[in-house]
């Protein structure tokens, strides 16, 4: 039981990781040696970074929001798992912490839907460019965190 929850551990401290990476990194849309992200658009190798994006309109505001509350999310699930493991009694499930993080997996899977519907919107002065590291993380988070989720509400403390 005790490498399982190590496991469980690792793999939400994983997590969280990822969804730090692709919130913050500006690697969401490449172009060459320029790229753009939910926060800013970077020409030149980061040396010209334009930060008004909000030409973008409201999409990009709740894009940003979304992926901010998938990361509030995922850090409270993980701060309730740890409490839940030590004052949740023999038997009973974890699932404050499993919903909070099915919330956190809901709330990126909405951010990087309206980032792929809109994206012919974000781009269209732009020469053809493709998806970023970022926007990939993004969804490989978004996987992780239902996966992870689930895993806490099947779960049960046990000795």
């Amino acid at each position: 039981m005790l490498v399982l929850l190590g496991f469980i551990l690792v793999f939400h401290v994983a997590t969280a990781a990822l969804l730090f990476i692709a919130t913050i990194d500006n690697a969401w849309w490449k172009i060459g040696s320029s790229s753009t992200d939910i926060w800013q658009a970077c020409y030149s190798n980061g040396s010209d970074c334009n930060k008004n994006i909000e030409d973008y309109g409201d999409c990009i505001k709740a894009i940003q929001a979304t992926m901010c509350l998938s990361v509030i999310f995922c850090c409270i699930s993980f701060i309730v798992f740890v409490v839940q493991l030590f004052r949740l009694q023999k038997g009973q499930r974890f699932f404050i912490a499993g919903s909070l993080q099915l919330l956190s997996s809901l709330s990126v899977m909405i951010a990087a839907s309206i980032y792929t519907s809109q994206e012919a919107n974000f781009h269209k002065n732009m020469p053809s460019g493709e998806y970023g590291y970022s926007y990939i993380l993004a969804w490989i988070s978004f996987a992780f965190t239902l996966i992870s989720g689930v895993m806490y509400i099947v779960l049960r403390k046990r000795k």
